[in-house]
């Protein structure tokens, strides 16, 4: 794959200022050198590596675009290959010219990931790092954000590799008195294995935050839920800052789910509005609140929202009593006299979350936005949440745990097995150990051009 050179627009699609192309291989500097003129200079004249600089950029006579221009020799590059970007205008035209240009003399078009993918072939960065490039493009939420960096500054992989270390050490042990058993005792070379899985396998399990991983990535889901007119639209607006959902007095009005985000300490809290939940025999209406229980049972925290200018129905006790610990009770249309109460709540289920607001007075909303930051907390221990990490740290886990019994049954050499299976999975973390498959899955996700 890197024999050859490739090409691809490096920015987002859609009219800007300035669009990139970027080349990267052994005929970028032959491409670029052939298709820019530097101001002042023969076309054949290059500026010396890493110096921008401003031109024009020709097909044959005919000039396309004025440019700035850069030549990044190897291995001093994103690639560690040479690496030409050219700086242009941003309009659709320009782009696709310049870029197929660059194809007809010689280039191919990259594939998705396809720079950074020869980033890490080539040794430049691990697979953590790779994934935390993709990871700070696409990041939605500060926490987010910081979770790529920690992974781009080597987080990640520096824990992990000090996990391998701790297990190359003991399977050391193992393998010398296994190989060597009239010269190292099985004590001596293995006396210390129990301990130090049982060590390492409390030490990976503490790295394992789903719940973090969860809110990093996914936001926290929250579904208002609730008979019809108790306000849930005008709650999930007032929230929002924005009409999302259309507000009437007439019963039954949302008829399907309605979404929108808001930010709480820079997550994601991902708001659903429901139909009214009420037996009906309105077709439409029956399967949004088919709906509405589908989004229930999806949601991390349900928001049971409640007439508070009304007396309690039997079926709203119910669904009182029913909710989950994560969940909590809104009491809505504060600006009427009161008739359910926070005390009423109480009485039917004692320490439930219970806060009474107007969706018409958005100071009475607080209550609310600090219960989202509470639920929303992320903590700043070092931690493995980006989700392929997870999966592999949680089989290495279970390979270890496997060892574990194995020494509670059988001689410690039959444990040899599971602890080369756990050290094999640490190592597609880092892609110390990675073939095509695990490559291709990773990188099937980034955009062309990075």
């Amino acid at each position: 794959m890197n024999q050859d050179t490739i090409a691809a627009i490096a920015t987002a699609p859609g009219q800007g200022g300035i669009g990139i192309i970027r080349i990267s291989g052994p005929e970028s500097e032959r491409i670029l050198t052939e298709i820019f003129e530097p101001a002042g200079h023969r076309r054949s004249t290059l500026p010396e590596s890493h110096r921008l600089a401003y031109g024009r950029i020709l097909d044959g006579k005919e000039m396309l675009d004025e440019c700035m221009a850069v030549l990044m020799r190897a291995p001093h590059s994103y690639t560690r290959e040479d690496v030409a970007e050219i700086q242009i205008h941003g309009g659709l035209k320009v782009l696709d010219s310049v870029l197929s240009l660059c194809l007809r003399k010689g280039a191919r078009l990259a594939e998705a990931g396809e720079f950074t993918r020869r980033a890490f072939l080539n040794g430049r960065i691990d697979l953590t790092r790779a994934e935390a490039v993709m990871a700070l493009i696409s990041a939605r939420g500060e926490q987010e954000h910081k979770a790529a960096v920690r992974q781009m500054n080597g987080g990640t992989a520096d824990f992990i590799r000090k996990a391998s270390e701790k297990l190359y050490f003991l399977q050391a042990g193992l393998a010398a008195c296994i190989d060597y058993p009239e010269e190292i005792t099985e004590e001596e070379g293995a006396g210390n294995l129990r301990s130090g899985l049982t060590e390492l396998i409390s030490e990976l399990s503490d790295a394992v935050d789903e719940h973090a991983s969860s809110l990093i990535y996914n936001g926290l889901r929250v579904t208002l839920f609730g008979t019809p007119n108790a306000g849930k639209s005008s709650l999930l607006n007032a929230l929002l800052g924005q009409e999302k959902a259309i507000v009437t007095e007439i019963p039954g009005t949302t008829r399907d789910t309605v979404e929108g985000e808001m930010m709480i300490d820079g997550i994601r809290i991902c708001l659903t509005d429901t139909a009214g939940i009420r037996e009906t025999q309105d077709l439409i209406e029956r399967l949004g609140v088919e709906r509405s229980e589908k989004a229930l049972r999806s949601a991390d925290i349900a928001l049971l929202v409640l007439d508070g200018s009304r007396q309690l129905s039997e079926e709203e006790k119910k669904r009182i009593e029913a909710l989950g610990e994560e969940d909590a009770v809104i009491l809505n249309k504060s600006d009427l006299p009161g008739i359910t109460t926070e005390e009423t709540v109480a009485a039917l289920r004692p320490g439930i979350p219970c806060m009474t607001v107007s969706a018409l007075n958005g100071g009475t909303l607080e209550p609310i936005r600090s219960f989202f930051r509470k639920k929303a907390e992320v903590s700043d221990r070092l931690a493995v949440t980006q989700p392929r990490h997870l999966e592999a740290l949680k089989r290495a886990i279970a390979s270890l745990r496997d060892a574990l019994n194995t020494l509670d049954h059988m001689t410690p050499d039959m444990a040899a097995t599971d602890l080369q299976a756990a050290q094999n999975t640490l190592s597609e973390i880092t892609g110390d150990r990675a073939d095509e498959k695990l490559l291709d899955f990773v990188f099937s996700g980034f955009c062309v051009g990075k």
